[in-house]
């Protein structure tokens, strides 16, 4: 090959990443191949005490690491009701999920008597 009919095109993107790299759910597919205890494992040094692992009983989950932010905000049976519910299903053998789960909170009709008192 002649080098002087070489030409490269490169293209290059890059961005920050965060660890773990995810912030609020991953939920563990069975029979995947990094498993929970690892991946407890790496959570904790990552971010110690920062997440939760539920255990699962479910034909294609094993195991649910919830950031315990979202669980000042919600119970962890509300979550994971919501994720059996509309994640789960989706779940293929094998898999790490990623869920964003964002909560927004509004209090209506609050009332105040004697604030000052």
């Amino acid at each position: 090959m002649n080098e002087r009919n070489v030409k490269y095109s490169i293209n290059i993107n890059f961005e920050e990443i965060k660890l773990p790299p995810f912030q609020d759910i991953l939920i563990v597919g069975k029979n995947c191949v990094q498993g929970k205890i690892g991946l407890s494992k790496s959570f904790e040094m990552l971010l110690p005490n920062g997440f939760l692992s539920v255990e699962v009983e479910d034909e294609r989950v094993e195991t649910v690491f919830i950031n315990k932010h979202i669980l000042k905000k919600m119970p962890v049976e509300k979550v994971m009701h919501i994720l059996t519910k509309n994640v789960f299903p989706f779940v293929s053998d094998g898999e790490l999920i990623r869920v964003d789960f964002k909560i927004n909170i509004s209090i209506e009709n609050i009332e105040i008597n004697n604030i000052l008192e």
